[in-house]
């Protein structure tokens, strides 16, 4: 007879596990969006990570292939469900079907994470957090301002200083200009055309210019010897795309005639136009300038998606990782103005705009700047009562069910192992300290409790196992009736 065979543990690819130092700190970071969010007067609301494919919108996948870039099921009666891509389609849903009771505009935030079945690569994840907020309801480029300004708010909240961040801001009304004035005005015989232009000047950030001119040529090769197709454009209609994205001078009022130019001869590129100088001038009424948000035409994101002003926001600075490389993370969030979205469901447009923070890319930005919102230590684990005595199981969990009802995590050693493993068991539960209670210490009626910080401190300058002996470093005796008192004052110690 063979053994069974054992499942091999292994993580899935485009899957992090993390760990309690970790959750401590990022749910530190999601209280303060979420409090910065709060204060501009956007409310919590929450949907399922599964929603109806077809709910899911521009994500709709293949019929023939219904697993494409989502995550997709079939359920009993043959309906397909998928797991979130973003958690701005579920918004939109979420809205439409509550349209009549919501209050218009209806500002909310939302944290979650959201699922990508795309190919995993360093730094992309098939499962990651977002946290959003949205307004929908308001036409007002006034709410986009907002948006903006609150970004920049967060961020500072966060740790980053004023400097290291900036917020930049586009339109892709400008854009829809340029494609006008290249012969690819939005009608359905240039969708799939369009498509590909939006979607290479998309990669900006990415591929860069020279990438980005392939792409709207004859097509590009990636490192892995992949082709895609270009856009077939000739090369004085590239050169007018490439103009757009190249439109940064000095000053937002320098790239905004820029862009005035770029859009030349097209009624939506000036409204586009006209819409950023507004945004520009709701900010500097509100105190935030160009050194916290800039007009800048090379924010490309996800423009066959937005309708109108587009958003990211960057970090300026530049960090060495553990390796000693330099790191330069660049776009931690972003957003825009997307008023077709709420619109699928409804026969009435319904305009919204909303920004999304990128809560795994973020959170590691703020380690390698020490931010205080995630570089405090590791989580302060609980108090361990160790079982010296299995007979006096119940005498232990008394002293445990002391503890906990004067508000101190505490366990009782649920393990079969001596005192010895015990104390390696607690060493690595970050415990502060321990409680002891041989049948020396029972027959006294006291209790030993050993402060494993202040322990391990001492034992560092002791030089003999006999020195040690004596010396029991941070060990020390109290009546039993007294446990929590003691105990308390051991943690008051740590948090001093």
């Amino acid at each position: 007879m063979t053994e069974t065979a054992k499942v091999k543990a292994r993580l899935p690819r485009g899957f992090v596990d993390r760990a309690p130092a970790d959750l401590a700190a990022q749910e530190r970071m999601l209280a303060a969006i979420r409090a910065s969010y709060e204060l501009y007067g956007f409310e919590a609301v929450e949907t399922p990570f599964v929603e109806y494919t077809e709910t899911l919108g521009k994500f709709l996948p293949d019929q023939d292939r219904p697993n494409e870039g989502v995550f997709s099921f079939q359920d009993d009666d043959e309906q397909w469900l998928s797991l979130r891509y973003d958690l701005t389609a579920p918004l939109a849903r979420f809205v439409a079907e509550n349209f009549d009771r919501l209050p218009k505009p209806y500002r909310s935030y939302r944290a979650g994470f959201v699922f990508r079945n795309e190919k995993p690569g360093p730094g992309r994840f098939r499962q990651f957090m977002q946290f959003d907020a949205d307004t929908v309801g308001a036409a007002s480029v006034a709410a986009d301002a907002e948006i903006c300004m609150m970004a920049a708010d967060t961020l500072e909240r966060l740790g980053v200083k004023r400097g290291d961040y900036v917020i930049k801001v586009n339109n892709r009304k400008v854009l829809d200009g340029v494609m006008e004035a290249i012969g690819l005005p939005d009608a359905p015989e240039h969708h799939q055309r369009r498509l590909k232009v939006l979607r290479a000047i998309d990669k900006l950030d990415r591929l860069g210019a020279d990438g980005v001119e392939l792409l709207l040529g004859k097509g590009r090769k990636d490192e892995s010897g992949d082709f895609t197709a270009g856009a077939e454009l000739e090369a004085e209609k590239i050169a007018r795309v490439l103009a757009f994205t190249s439109a940064r001078k000095a000053t937002n009022a320098q790239t905004l005639a820029a862009l005035e130019q770029a859009a030349q001869g097209s009624a939506r590129g000036s409204e586009g136009v006209g819409e950023l100088r507004e945004i520009a001038a709701f900010a500097l009424a509100g105190g935030y300038g160009e050194d916290r948000i800039l007009i800048d035409p090379s924010v490309v994101r996800g423009l066959e998606y937005y309708t109108g002003p587009v958003f990211e926001a960057e970090l300026t600075f530049g960090v060495t990782d553990e390796k000693g490389q330099p790191v330069r993370f660049g776009s931690v969030g972003g957003g825009g103005r997307y008023d077709g979205l709420v619109g699928r469901f409804r026969t009435e447009p319904v305009p919204a705009t909303g920004f999304s923070i990128g809560v795994s890319r973020l959170f590691a930005a703020l380690k390698l700047i020490d931010s205080p919102i995630v570089g405090a230590g590791a989580q302060r684990g609980p108090v361990v009562v160790l079982v010296m005595d299995r007979e006096r199981i119940g005498a232990y969990q008394k002293m445990v069910a002391a503890l906990r009802a004067a508000g101190v995590r505490a366990e009782l050693y649920l393990g079969s192992a001596g005192m010895k493993a015990q104390m390696k068991y607690a060493d690595k539960r970050n415990a502060p300290c321990v409680v002891i209670q041989g049948s020396d210490e029972a027959a006294k009626g006291e209790v030993q409790i050993k402060d494993l910080i202040e322990g391990a401190k001492a034992a560092a300058a002791i030089q003999s196992n006999e020195e040690w002996k004596s010396a029991r470093p941070a060990q020390f005796s109290v009546a039993e009736d007294k446990l929590v008192d003691a105990v308390q004052e051991v943690l008051a110690r740590r948090d001093a």
